[in-house]
């Protein structure tokens, strides 16, 4: 009967982590396909009003709407993977902490 229970909780867990994930893709995927769209339309607008390719590929408002929304990319990323992604994990903050302390022994027996 318990480990039904913890059978079951452990399959509502990975639920929540699939959905979680596919939230995230779908994010992604809508990200990429939409500022291609955008940043194609803004490129061709500025070449309809003059400017070269170059100028109109090097214009910031070509990718200003990619850069903001890629920061709310950034978050959500980080909301579905965690600082352990970025190596910040507990693991991370045990080791650093054992550096530490290593080294101020060092300094010590240096003394």
């Amino acid at each position: 009967m318990q480990e039904d229970f913890i059978q079951e909780q452990n399959y509502v867990r990975a639920q929540k982590r699939v959905k979680e994930l596919k939230g995230f893709y779908i994010h992604l995927i809508v990200y990429i396909l939409v500022n291609l769209f955008l940043s194609g339309i803004i490129i061709y607008g500025l070449m309809q009003s003059g400017d070269t390719f170059k100028e109109a590929i090097t214009n910031f408002g070509t990718y200003s709407t990619a850069f903001f929304w890629g920061i709310g990319m950034f978050f959500h990323w980080l909301g579905v993977f965690g600082f352990k992604s970025l190596g910040l994990g507990k693991d991370w903050e045990n080791r650093k902490i054992q550096e530490l302390m290593d080294k101020d022994d060092e300094k010590k027996r240096l003394k």
